[in-house]
């Protein structure tokens, strides 16, 4: 089974929760996600399976949309409500300094990751630091908010939708807009309604995992009286490579053209069925006669031959 199957993950799991869950039902070792999300959250977790799984860094690179709740006044270490709590100020910020501090926070930062994350510091995860109480410094790296929108707002609480970019924390963002309203603030709830060009419609509960129908759509379950979802049932619902990476452009090759990728040797412009890309594109997918994807290319801009990177096939 090789594509992309999106679960929409519940609370209380980890995304290696998912994965494992993922891996007994289809029988398929070779399953990866593409962007952790922590136990609080829940939303849209794609699973990477089969060859898919050679595809993980270009598909985890891309924007993400997300619907958050903060708690105002109630700090903890871990920046979230499953935290132990380090301060209480009982503070909610005006409406127009929440507006003030968001606002100060989009497009381009550096955004200082949690120290209950999994950044690496010396060979050692941030959060291997933090559960011994062994002082960690994280370095602040460049992330991008496209997006920040107040949505609701009263009593000590507010949720908010953003677009940002992939190395993103959201419980970061909840920190800063804390700090910046002089309150303090922690994350309560989170949900990932998009991760690239996989969203929520797509999505099949965790529940068809373990006992329920698989059907798209963030609905209710529908329990089947035969017992759970098979691999042939989420068969279906597995989103083929060839409709992978659809804002990378595409070459077809020929038949040598392919004997060229399978082997990883340079694709030339007489091994295309067709003119290759224009722009300055730094991969292209390479596609045999029936629109299979059988690999990602580089362009060599001297001798305009494409280098297969990722073989597929």
């Amino acid at each position: 089974m090789d594509g992309v199957l999106v679960v929409d993950k519940p609370e209380g799991l980890t995304s290696h929760d998912v994965v494992a869950a993922a891996r007994r039902l289809l029988g398929e070792k070779r399953i990866g996600h593409t962007g952790t999300l922590d136990p609080l959250a829940t939303g849209v977790l794609p699973l990477a399976c089969g060859r898919a799984t050679r595809l993980v860094r270009f598909l985890s690179a891309s924007d993400k949309d997300y619907e958050a709740t903060i708690l105002f006044g109630v700090t903890t270490d871990t920046l979230d409500i499953t935290g132990q709590e380090t301060g209480r100020s009982g503070a909610t910020p005006s409406r127009g300094a929440l507006l003030a501090a968001m606002q100060s926070l989009e497009g381009e930062q550096m955004q200082v990751p949690p120290a209950y994350s999994a950044k690496k510091v010396g060979g050692r995860r941030a959060y291997d630091f933090a559960r011994r109480d062994e002082p960690v410094e994280l370095a602040a790296v460049p992330v991008r908010v496209s997006r920040l929108e107040l949505l609701e707002f009263g009593d000590d609480r507010c949720r908010v939708s953003l677009t940002c970019s992939a190395g993103f924390y959201v419980r970061a963002l909840v920190r800063d807009i804390g700090a910046r309203c002089g309150t303090g603030a922690c994350l309560e709830a989170l949900r990932r309604t998009r991760s690239g060009d996989f969203t929520l419609e797509e999505a099949i509960p965790f529940d068809a995992l373990h006992g329920g129908t698989a059907v798209r759509g963030a609905g209710p379950v529908e329990r089947r009286e035969e017992g759970r979802a098979g691999p042939a049932d989420l068969e279906t619902l597995l989103i083929p490579m060839e409709d992978l990476l659809p804002r990378m452009p595409a070459v077809t090759v020929t038949a040598e053209g392919l004997a060229r990728v399978s082997h990883g040797q340079h694709v030339r412009p007489v091994d295309l069925a067709g003119p290759q890309p224009s722009g300055a594109a730094e991969w292209v997918r390479l596609l045999d006669a029936g629109g299979a994807l059988v690999g990602l290319g580089t362009p060599q801009r001297l001798s305009g031959f494409l280098h297969p990177e990722v073989v597929l096939i």
